[in-house]
């Protein structure tokens, strides 16, 4: 961070433990701070719905979806991970299958492709805190 960031936290303060929560630096100031606020964000998706990556940024006032995916990607494994989507609706990848059953459990709705591929029904599913 450089001394030019409005709203920056000192060096001292930011807890970095891994060189690739750069972004997440860089897109939200304190990496702690957006790592907080994005699994509260998650936490608090309730079951059968989901939310986008995206719209987990936006919720935060970012527009820093690949930060969201970095947080998932290290911290995910402790929420509920299959709540944050993809765009198009499809599941996290290559966690497709043990997300379609959190889906089935949760009653999320999803639709059918005629090949037998799925996606979430962004439409009836999609959540905003």
């Amino acid at each position: 961070m450089t001394a030019g960031d409005a709203g920056a936290a000192e060096p001292d303060d930011a807890d970095v433990s891994d060189p690739d929560d750069a972004g997440v630096a860089a897109a939200a100031g304190d990496p702690s701070d957006f790592v907080s606020q994005v699994i509260a964000v998650v936490e608090s998706i309730p079951a059968g719905r989901v939310m986008t990556y995206g719209s987990v940024a936006a919720a935060l006032g970012s527009r820093a979806s690949r930060g969201v995916g970095q947080v998932m990607a290290y911290a995910g494994s402790e929420l509920p991970w299959w709540r944050v989507i993809r765009a198009s609706g499809h599941a996290p990848r290559d966690h497709e299958q043990r997300a379609l059953e959190m889906y089935r459990v949760e009653g999320t709705p999803l639709r059918w492709s005629r090949a037998g591929a799925f996606r979430v029904d962004l439409e009836r599913a999609s959540w905003s805190p």
